[in-house]
């Protein structure tokens, strides 16, 4: 008797994926664009600060946003090899590669805003610094994770370009869909 494995259907895959994507596109420009115009005043650390503390929980929502989009972009990753994996193996895989690198680095670049929130946490520790010095220590962690995200976008600009080589010749996607992600694959370049 032979045991027959059921295979999950590519487009269940491509639903899944198609879901995840909108999700994101959901969360990041909230954590990515809009938290930070609302929040953060450049070169000044004191009004950052204020505005943090009077919108913390805002803060902590774009942490909880940021959190969940480094978590979708790794089963994302094994759902975007597998779907195009047929097309070709090697640049599926350098594709995945990219993808999961720049969810690495976004899982790393967590680590600011929680130190932020530790230096305006009102900790007895840190009585040591001046308020002033704790305003321009979470400015400087702030600035810092948007250093991280150039760097995350380095990978997702690699990603992207293989990415639309390989949808351009999937025969399964429209090919000017494979375009478009090229074209966005140089945006992200040019913005890190």
């Amino acid at each position: 008797m032979t045991t027959r494995t059921a295979e999950t259907s590519p487009l269940v895959y491509a639903r899944i994926a198609g879901l995840l994507l909108l999700i994101i596109v959901v969360l990041g420009p909230f954590s990515l664009l809009y938290v930070p115009s609302t929040l953060f005043v450049p070169g000044d650390a004191t009004a950052t600060v204020d505005n943090i503390r009077a919108s913390e929980s805002l803060f902590r929502i774009a942490i909880v946003s940021d959190s969940l989009i480094f978590l979708i972009e790794i089963v994302l990753t094994a759902l975007l090899y597998v779907l195009l994996r047929p097309v070709s193996r090697t640049l599926s895989l350098g594709a995945a590669f990219a993808r999961l690198a720049m969810a690495v680095i976004q899982g790393i670049n967590l680590l600011p805003y929680f130190t932020a929130l530790l230096l305006l946490s009102g900790a007895g520790y840190l009585t040591v610094f001046e308020p002033d010095q704790l305003d321009a220590l979470a400015l400087l962690l702030l600035n810092a994770h948007q250093y991280g995200v150039y760097i995350w976008q380095l990978f997702f600009a690699l990603h992207l370009f293989v990415l639309g080589y390989l949808i351009f010749n999937s025969g399964y996607f429209p090919r000017i869909l494979g375009v478009l992600v090229v074209v966005g694959s140089l945006g992200y370049l040019a913005d890190s």
